[in-house]
Formats: structure tokens, sequence, C-alpha cells
């Protein structure tokens, strides 16, 4: 409920132009939080669906590891102990999973933590336009 003049002047009190901020900036308060909810449902969903279809990748390629094993010691078996073939297969494995282990590691180190990355930005562009208004109006109130 805007009245201006016509020399582009604002005839409202101070007290409505406060309540006008507050109710305004109470309303951008929400839509920011709505925003960061749909943002952040969005991301959680995406993340569900492809954590899913990382688990069930992993178990199938247990089953196809197990039997690669299986494979790999009863091809060493042909030149060696059944037994001494099963140590150097399960030495192998380990080095392997060691250094898949520590690679990992290092990776989730360096993953940033989930965040509303838009709703972040918006809302700093908010802040700026707030910040550029005001100082707009004093000067040209000066």
């Amino acid at each position: 409920m805007s009245t201006t003049t016509s020399n582009g002047r604002d005839n409202r009190s101070t007290s409505e132009l406060i309540r006008d901020l507050s109710d305004q900036s109470t309303r951008l308060i929400h839509e920011e939080m709505a925003l960061a909810r749909a943002e952040m449902t969005q991301k959680g969903a995406q993340a569900g669906f492809g954590i899913g279809l990382f688990g069930g990748a992993g178990i199938l390629s247990l089953y196809a590891l197990g039997a690669l094993i299986a494979a790999g010691i009863l091809l060493l078996s042909t030149a060696m102990k059944a037994w001494l073939a099963a140590v150097i297969v399960a030495g192998g494995l380990l080095i392997v999973a060691g250094t898949a282990g520590l690679v990992g590691k290092a990776r989730l180190a360096r993953a940033a933590p989930p965040v509303p990355e838009a709703t972040i930005e918006t809302t700093k562009q908010d802040v700026e336009t707030v910040r550029s208004s005001l100082r707009k109006g004093r000067h040209e109130h000066v």
C-alpha cells in the first residue's frame, strides 16, 4: 500500500514504514527457509536413490569378487599347494583393501558438507539489495 506524491516521495509514516519493513523481512525469511527446505529435500532424494543403487552394485560386486578370488586361488593351486595359494591371494587382497581405505579416508576429508548453496547465494543477494536500498535511501534524504 504505497502512497506516493507527484514528486516521488512516500507519504507513509515512519511507523508504517517500519511495520512494512518488518512484514517484508519476515516474508523474505520464510521464503528463503522454504527454498532451503525444497533444495535440501531434492538433494536428499537424489542422494537416497544414488545410495540405494550404489549399495546394490556393491553387493553384486562382492559376489563377483568372491568368484574371482576363488578362481585365482584355484589357478595358483595348480602350481603350488592350495593353502599357499590362498595365503598369497589373501595378502594381495589386504594390500588392495588397505590402499582403498586410505584413499577413501582422504576423499572423505576433502568432501564439503551438504549445504543449500543456491539459498545461501540468494540470501546474500537479498542482504546486498537491502543494504544498497538503505544506502540509496539515506543519500536521497540528505
